[in-house]
């Protein structure tokens, strides 16, 4: 018995340094979020604030703001802004889908049900009731339904939430929750990118990249003026143009980036990692197989923040080489690749 009593002791010990660890871990998480949003924010007013402070004149002439000030601090508001609205907003987990569409099938079968249960009351009898395991079922052939047939239920299970993916979906193992077509896991932001929240996240790269490089620009016309000032002035305003310059460049890259994989209705996750995803291991590296055409993917990607859940299913190999055949490069020029599409969506 003591033996047996020592184990138990063991093991409550051992349940409680777990524990204690795990919310150490958790609050060291939020931690390094907020310090990462107050170190974007404080980069935001070092070099923006630097610019003014060298040169005074930028801000007020005349006794007055010019109206291209205006304007920038209005562009910088809305930087700061734009990075906050996307960092809190939900890229879209696989269980809030499966929720929104378990809803919608109980609220269909309460519905139906409740019709039974009046025309058999009318007629005398009792209605029968549903099974009570429906709403799981119909999750399960809504996936299996996005997936070519014959593929096995160990291929779209996740092995850590233990809940069935649709395709495009993966674990984030920083979240700890399945994300709908998951894109990365953005450090800076604490968030991860994916259906809901993509869209944003372009924004946000847009008007950053904006800021700087309107930024560039004042410090360039700083350097440039031929008034005598102090060497540190100089220094200052040097070293924070290669910095604000690198940082430009690696924006707009990353851009121009988003911007292709928003044309081509692709994620980061999916063309860098396209060898070693299981949905992708059947098509060529050269073939897009969710692209339904630029104006089409531009309208999903812009509108993918809506309440209901886009689910794209896996296109077969005859449906690919149809869509080939019809739609030529006129046919996308054109737009007419962008009707006639159909997705699942809750």
């Amino acid at each position: 018995m003591a033996t047996a009593d020592n184990l138990c002791v063991r093991i409550r010990d051992t349940h409680d340094r777990i524990s204690d660890r795990c919310s150490e871990m958790s609050d060291r998480e939020k931690k390094s979020k907020w310090s990462a949003k107050v170190m974007l924010v404080l980069l935001h007013v070092i070099f923006v604030g630097l610019i003014f402070v060298l040169d005074p004149d930028l801000l007020w002439k005349n006794n007055g703001m010019p109206w291209w000030t205006i304007i920038y601090l209005a562009l910088l508001l809305a930087t700061i802004v734009q990075y906050f609205y996307t960092a809190y907003s939900q890229p879209g987990f696989v269980i809030d889908a499966m929720r929104d569409g378990n809803e919608m099938h109980a609220t269909f079968v309460n519905t139906h049900n409740l019709q039974k249960r009046q025309s058999s009351s009318r007629g005398g009898n009792l209605g029968q009731s549903e099974n009570p395991n429906s709403n799981s079922s119909h999750w399960f052939k809504i996936v299996s339904d996005l997936h070519p047939p014959g593929t096995s239920e160990r291929e779209w299970t996740c092995p850590y939430c233990n809940i069935y993916q649709p395709p495009r979906s993966k674990h984030c193992h920083e979240c700890d929750k399945c994300v709908l077509q998951f894109d990365h896991h953005c450090v800076w932001l604490g968030t991860c990118i994916g259906l809901k929240n993509h869209c944003r996240f372009w924004w946000y790269l847009l008007l950053q990249t904006s800021i700087s490089a309107w930024t560039i620009i004042l410090y360039f016309y700083f350097l440039r003026q031929k008034i005598p000032m102090a060497w540190w002035k100089d220094f200052l305003a040097i070293l924070a143009l290669v910095i604000l310059t690198l940082i430009f460049i690696f924006l707009f890259l990353l851009c121009i980036f988003h911007s292709y994989l928003a044309m081509t209705n692709q994620t980061t996750y999916e063309l860098a990692r396209r060898r070693r995803v299981p949905y992708l291991r059947g098509f060529s590296e050269k073939v897009q197989p969710f692209s339904q055409g630029i104006c089409r993917n531009l309208y999903m990607f812009c509108l993918s923040s809506k309440k209901s859940y886009l689910l794209e299913p896996i296109p077969s190999a005859e449906e690919l080489q149809n869509r080939a055949a019809s739609h030529p490069w006129l046919d996308c020029i054109m737009c007419k690749c962008c009707f006639g599409f159909s997705n699942s969506c809750l």
